[in-house]
């Protein structure tokens, strides 16, 4: 399967993005899988931001059977943590698109990456030179970083999740983990097209959702950071199986075994998913879920 997304950086030599092995399988004994790696938005999340009683349901069983679930977000853990608190969970959970491994339960960073702040400039504005003014946004670095958001910018996903209003000028005051951009004519899927065009030697280009265009450091994706996680947890890309919705998922999906896309997921997503499942607004996770693990 070949994609337009760059293939995710493999630190424990796991296969790139899109291309999966014939016969392979999971390695999970007699499980079918030993961890389950949900996305969030779009995924997990029904359109009201809730996890539906029947997707909790179906979660339960498959822990109580014996396998892991991670959650695998763009959010940062700071916009993470009120889904995780309201579903209670506690477990390790990859947030920032890869950039932070962190612990749900102890409210702790177990890695954190930043993306370089000359480099982010240097990659705004060439951005800029091809496609005209953008508005940014800045998710700050650290387990409490706030996102800062410059003139025009709006955000369109998290209708609760907190922005700091700056003047452009402060967004790199900083660390930061990554960036937001918007553009008034175009759309997320020409905008991401363009800023990787132009900048893709600097930074990694995402597209996350509505309005959710982001750079990312070099190398960067859901991958590298669920590769990192599911090592502390024991566990393999043989022996995933993943849901998303986005086109960031598709590194996670050629790490996984098997991934899963919901059927309100992006065109990118369908074209690499091994399997399509319902909507998030119609359980879609636990349709498959409670095939795969019927009762513990």
């Amino acid at each position: 399967m070949s994609t337009t997304s760059p293939s995710p950086v493999s630190p424990n030599g796991e296969r790139p993005s899109g291309e999966r092995p014939s016969g392979e399988r999971p390695s999970g004994g007699d499980l079918p899988f030993r961890l389950v790696a949900t996305d969030l938005d779009g995924t997990l999340l029904t359109s009201t931001e809730t996890v539906s009683e029947r997707t909790r349901a179906a979660l339960a069983t498959a822990t109580g059977a014996g396998a892991l679930h991670i959650v695998v977000t763009g959010r940062s853990a700071a916009w993470a943590r009120p889904v995780f608190d309201e579903i209670g969970y506690t477990g390790i959970a990859v947030c920032g698109q890869g950039a932070q491994v962190y612990d749900a339960g102890a409210h702790r960073l177990l890695t954190s990456l930043t993306l370089d702040r000359r480099l982010a400039a240097l990659a705004i504005a060439k951005i800029e030179a091809e496609t005209g003014p953008l508005a940014v946004a800045a998710n700050q670095d650290g387990l409490d970083g706030q996102v800062l958001a410059g003139p025009g910018y709006e955000l369109l996903i998290g209708s609760d999740l907190p922005v700091v209003r700056v003047d452009r000028e402060q967004l790199l005051d900083a660390p930061v983990s990554k960036l937001y951009i918007q553009h008034p004519g175009l759309t997320d899927d020409a905008l991401a097209g363009a800023a990787r065009q132009v900048a893709g030697d600097l930074v990694g280009v995402v597209m996350a959702g509505a309005g959710v265009v982001e750079l990312l450091p070099l190398g960067l994706s859901k991958a590298t950071g669920l590769a990192v996680a599911a090592r502390r947890l024991g566990v393999r890309g043989a022996d995933t199986i993943a849901f998303g919705d986005m086109p960031n998922d598709v590194p996670m999906f050629g790490w996984a075994a098997r991934g899963v896309a919901m059927a309100n997921a992006h065109e990118e997503l369908l074209a690499v998913a091994d399997e399509v499942t319902a909507s998030n607004d119609e359980d879609g996770v636990a349709v498959v879920l409670e095939q795969l693990y019927p009762g513990v």
